[in-house]
């Protein structure tokens, strides 16, 4: 481990295309037995998250489009001009 926190650790994969994350680093992530993790892909690097902790991460991403959504729609019901097809 470096100073940075870094840690580079080579793993092999099997024959089914698997690979085993070492008991250090699952003991300090706290992955468990069964536990979902992500896979995400860029260029020829792959980085391993809990889908829990991505998830945790995503909450309230969208809350300012939703608030901005509801400005919106508030804006378009409340609007005089659209009570004319009330009365068709």
């Amino acid at each position: 481990m470096t100073e940075e926190g870094l840690q580079v650790v080579s793993v092999t994969v099997s024959e089914k295309g698997q690979v085993a994350i070492p008991i250090d680093i699952r003991r300090k992530l706290d992955i468990k037995k069964g536990e979902k993790l992500l896979l995400t892909v860029k260029g020829n690097k792959v980085l391993m998250e809990k889908s829990a902790d991505v998830a945790r991460t995503m909450e309230g991403e969208f809350d300012h489009l939703i608030r901005l959504s509801e400005k919106t729609a508030a804006a378009l019901w409340e609007n005089p001009e659209d009570e004319i097809w009330d009365r068709v």
